[in-house]
């Protein structure tokens, strides 16, 4: 069952991350905390498209790296932990991207962050 989950993992980070260069741009773009782009060098698109080198990059690592499997399961768990302000700001804000139209579509939305985390973890333990 691990594998299975590592695995849909792997997939999913690959696919965020090829959206967040390609069709899903603008959407990604909605869930960039103001305060990351108001007071940093960087704006709102090109940390999308850094955030989805990344993500592609965790994907390709889950995969190709199983030596290296834990620490990239605790990165990968670190780096759902340090999104999930801007899933907040999205919230908070009222921003509607991926079909997220709703102030409580978006509130559900944050109860799936945790999950994240544990299956990036105990996935690759």
């Amino acid at each position: 069952m691990r594998s299975v989950v590592r695995w849909a993992l792997a997939l999913a980070m690959l696919f965020a991350g090829v959206s967040h260069l390609t069709f899903a741009r603008q959407d990604f773009q909605a869930q960039v905390p103001d305060s990351l782009v108001e007071k940093g060098p960087f704006d709102r698109d090109a940390v999308v498209v850094a955030s989805g080198v990344v993500e592609a990059a965790f994907g390709l690592a889950l995969l190709a790296l199983p030596r290296e499997r834990r620490r990239i399961g605790a990165a990968l768990a670190a780096f759902f932990v340090a999104i999930f302000p801007g899933n907040i700001d999205q919230w908070r804000k009222g921003r509607s991207a991926f079909g997220l139209d709703t102030d409580r579509k978006r509130l559900v939305r944050l109860f799936f962050q945790p999950g994240l985390v544990a299956a990036a973890w105990w996935s690759t333990r």
